[in-house]
C-alpha cells in the first residue's frame, strides 16, 4: 500500500466512526501540522526597466484550490488533501507573496507589491491559479501541475495590456509532504523566473 492509500484508508475509516469518533477527531484538529512555503525565484535583471508601480493582486482560484492544504487527486474527479500537511497561508496568499518578491528580485519595476497596500498603481497584475495539486497517474506515480495565467490590467483605463498563461509539470518520486513541496518548488524555480521577466515588461 502507497502513503497515498495508507492515508487515503485512514481518512476513510475515521469517517466511519461517525459520532463516536467525536472527541479523537477534536484532538487531531489540536494536533498542529506540518507547515510548507514555496520560495520566491526572480527573472532576469537585465531587460527593460520601468519607474512605474506594479500591484499583484490576490490570486483566483476555485474552491478545492484555494485552500491551505496540499491537493492530491487521486483520480479526474477525485479531491482529497495530505492530512498531516499545510501550507504557511491558503495558497492564493503564498502564491501571491512569491510573485510580488519574484518581480522584486529583478529590480527592474520601482516598486512591486500587493494591491492591499503600497503606493497607486500603474499597472495591475490579475492572477488565476487554474492548477495547483498532484496527479496520481498510477499506483505510486506522482506528478505535480500548476497552470497560471497572469493578465496585465493599466490601472488608470482598466484597459488589458496582456495576458500570458503558465504551465509546468514536475514528477514526484512519492507522497511524502517534503516530496511533494520539492516537486511543487521545482516548477515555481521554473515558472516564477519567466512570470516576474513577463510582468516587469509590461509595467
Amino acid at each position: 500500500m502507497t502513503h497515498l492509500s495508507r492515508r487515503m484508508a485512514l481518512l476513510g475509516g475515521a469517517a466511519l466512526l461517525g459520532g463516536c469518533s467525536a472527541i479523537s477527531a477534536l484532538d487531531a484538529a489540536a494536533t498542529p501540522l506540518d507547515t510548507y512555503d514555496l520560495r520566491p525565484a526572480s527573472g532576469a535583471v537585465s531587460g527593460r526597466s520601468s519607474a512605474a508601480t506594479l500591484l499583484v493582486a490576490l490570486p483566483e482560484a476555485a474552491a478545492p484550490i484555494g485552500t491551505d492544504r496540499l491537493m492530491i487527486r487521486p483520480a479526474p474527479a477525485s479531491v482529497t488533501y495530505l492530512p498531516d500537511a499545510r501550507w504557511s497561508d491558503d495558497l492564493p496568499v503564498v502564491m501571491q507573496s512569491v510573485l510580488v518578491r519574484s518581480i522584486s528580485g529583478t529590480g527592474r519595476v520601482a516598486y512591486a507589491g500587493r494591491t492591499d497596500g503600497g503606493p497607486v498603481a500603474d499597472t495591475v497584475l490579475l492572477v488565476r491559479i487554474d492548477v495547483f495539486e498532484v496527479e496520481v497517474t498510477a499506483p505510486d506515480t506522482f506528478v505535480a501541475h500548476i497552470d497560471i495565467t497572469l493578465t496585465a490590467i493599466d490601472d488608470r483605463t482598466q484597459a488589458v495590456k496582456a495576458s500570458r498563461r503558465f504551465a509546468q509539470s514536475a514528477a514526484v518520486p512519492n507522497s511524502t509532504p517534503t516530496a511533494i513541496v520539492s516537486g511543487f518548488q521545482r516548477i515555481i524555480d521554473v515558472i516564477a523566473p519567466q512570470m516576474a521577466d513577463w510582468a516587469a515588461g509590461q509595467a
